[in-house]
């Protein structure tokens, strides 16, 4: 007999064509990569909880929904507007306190991408905790019902979820991770697009995390299992790694323009690269120019390399920087490099001296005014590969974004954050919560920020035609990528500037893709408007 599966199997889930998004507007609203994650956060709404509460049960339902990007071992960062006041929220795990340099060998040039050297102690569990405990309404055992039922239960795997699931499951250094393919290629293989998939592991994780508040995972049952699993397998995480953790709430960082104000959290973090690109292009006015005119798009192109060539010069563990992040956003400084951007051709900059002498993202935003960015991430895909066998808990390897350069201030050291690329952002006006957005994709996140906000703020795009408006991703020295649908006559003009302009077979997979919350007026009168990138299935859904 033909199974509902293998009916779903006879269409060809490639084919299609380019659809346009209305944005939603209500009073309550979450947007995210999935739909089934969107609505677990709307149910926390309607049962009587706030922003937070359903960030929290979404971010829950992601790590089994998009396991191809975030689990219940990643990293997390928050930026939380309650009203009143904005505040950050830093949830990134150190280097175990047995890492030392010499142990990654002389020839390396950064830890590996994939095992147990790549695992910094995860933070995401901690910062659902620390959420909830500071702003939620809700009690924490109903936040993680969602994400237990879906586990359980499981869900049809989405069509771009699952390209990227079975591009891992040709790396064999993902691959031959232990709980790698027991948990994630359950048939030996990826599963098929409309093909139900479930994580029983995981589901016993979240009713631990649940019932302990978190605890559990940092200082009880999953916590000791983490540490057996390192242990048996090779590495150097202890149950003392596990305990020591705290998340860390922080005060944001910030750059004005355009009579707004972009916030992102500060350093280990690459939120600053987005604000110095902003710092640059206030010096030359885009205004006057088109949306996608060929020189509004090389400034961004050029100041977006200006801010990556001191990003990865000076970002590290604010602990461990040469420079503090206001010496890096000093105006004169960022004046003297933005002089430095040749409206005629495209360069390589290098880094100035301002001294002299995988990723899901979501957001939400309830009647209250309260709105909440949230990233939470494995880093690249999959993350280490690593998974703890009967837990389904699948640990990122964020201690690749660590240097093994010495003179460099990221360098790994033990109980040292990485460098990070996750980044939420928050845009203010006038003292109040404007807008709540974030994109994913690695290092195109910032670019991302850059993107769109010249569109909203510069060009009166309204928030989903500036996700849904092609994008460049700049890469190294003078190479850039863009999406096929950027107009030619932008291409053309970029590469006789000097931009070398490569192909973007799998632009869903590659540039980035964003939610984005805008405050329209009183958020119990107007509420807002809300956009969700259909570079991944993502849904904005409210009420």
């Amino acid at each position: 007999m033909t199974t509902p599966t293998q009916v779903m199997q006879g269409f060809d889930w490639k084919s299609g064509y380019a659809s346009r998004r209305s944005p939603l507007f209500a009073r309550n609203v979450v947007a995210t990569s999935h739909p089934l994650a969107a609505q677990a956060g709307l149910r926390m709404l309607a049962s009587g909880g706030n922003a937070v509460d359903a960030a929290v049960a979404a971010a829950a339902c992601m790590t089994v929904l998009e396991p191809c990007s975030n689990g219940l071992g990643s990293d997390a960062f928050a930026i939380v507007w309650d009203g009143q006041r904005l505040q950050g929220l830093d949830a990134a795990g150190v280097a175990p306190a047995a890492w030392t340099r010499a142990q990654f060998g002389d020839a390396a040039k950064a830890p590996p991408k994939r095992g147990w050297s790549s695992v910094t102690v995860p933070g995401a569990v901690s910062s659902w905790v620390a959420l909830s405990e500071r702003y939620g309404k809700l009690p924490f055992g109903d936040l993680m019902q969602p994400a237990i039922e879906i586990a359980e239960r499981g869900y049809a795997v989405p069509v771009i979820v699952q390209r990227k699931w079975q591009l891992a499951a040709g790396i064999g250094e993902l691959v031959g991770q232990p709980g790698f393919a027991e948990t994630f290629l359950p048939h030996g293989r990826s599963p098929a697009v409309g093909e139900r998939f479930c994580m029983p592991g995981a589901a016993r994780s979240l009713k631990l995390i649940a019932e302990t508040r978190g605890e559990a995972f940092y200082r009880g049952e999953i916590a000791a299992a983490l540490a057996a699993f390192s242990k048996a397998t090779g590495g150097q995480l202890t149950a003392a790694d596990l305990a020591a953790h705290q998340p860390q709430w922080v005060d944001t960082i910030s750059q004005a323009y355009a009579g707004h104000q972009l916030h992102e959290l500060p350093p280990s973090g690459q939120g600053i690269a987005a604000l110095i690109a902003l710092g640059l292009l206030k010096h030359h006015d885009l205004r006057g120019l088109g949306a996608d005119s060929v020189v509004a798009q090389h400034l961004q192109i050029e100041a977006m390399k200006l801010a990556f060539a001191d990003t990865y010069r000076f970002v590290a563990d604010p602990l461990a920087m040469e420079l503090t992040a206001a010496e890096l956003l000093d105006p004169a400084y960022l004046a003297e490099r933005a002089s430095l951007i040749d409206p005629r051709k495209a360069q390589d900059f290098g880094h100035g001296n301002p001294v002299r002498g995988g990723t899901i993202y979501l957001s939400a935003a309830d009647e209250s005014g309260m709105m909440v960015s949230f990233i939470q991430s494995n880093f690249m895909g999959f993350g280490s590969g690593l998974v703890l066998p009967g837990y389904g808990v699948s640990l990122q390897n964020r201690g690749h974004g660590f240097s093994l350069d010495p003179a460099h201030p990221n360098c790994v050291a033990p109980g040292k954050k990485p460098f990070h690329t996750i980044i939420p952002a928050m845009l203010m006006r006038d003292g109040q919560a404007q807008m709540s957005f974030g994109v994913m994709g690695g290092h195109m996140q910032p670019q991302g920020h850059l993107q769109t906000l010249v569109r909203m703020l510069d060009f009166h795009q309204h928030p989903q035609a500036a996700c849904d408006a092609p994008r460049w991703r700049f890469n190294e020295g003078l190479s850039i990528d863009v999406e096929p649908e950027m107009p030619a006559a932008t291409v053309q003009g970029l590469r006789a500037l000097g931009h070398q302009i490569g192909d973007m077979h799998e632009p869903s997979l590659d540039l980035g893709a964003g939610q984005f919350i805008w405050r329209l007026g009183e958020p119990a009168v107007e509420g807002y408007v809300a956009a969700s990138d259909p570079r991944r299935d993502g849904a904005a859904v409210g009420f």
